[in-house]
């Protein structure tokens, strides 16, 4: 499912609100992903673990569930509101 995201995505031009942020690839790990943050212009659900952590690190990594075209980003709040 992620692969045919490739064509949709778009990568961000200007600000974006994770600039300046890191990623790894899991829990306690020290390496660092290399990321290309993308226009946030397609809405999808994910499946998460509430854990987290003290900076509020998801504990697990996050999957892609479904993408939502019946959803525009205008219609959802965003993450934290």
């Amino acid at each position: 499912m992620v692969r045919s995201l490739e064509g949709v995505l778009l990568p961000a031009a200007g600000g974006h609100p994770w600039a300046g942020r890191t990623f790894t690839a899991g829990w306690g790990s020290r390496d660092i992903l290399d990321v290309t943050l993308v226009d946030p212009q397609l809405v999808v659900e994910v499946d998460v673990d509430v854990a987290r952590d003290a900076a509020g690190r998801w504990r697990h990594p996050v999957r892609l569930h479904r993408t939502r075209l019946d959803l525009s980003t205008g219609s959802v709040p965003l993450f934290g509101e």
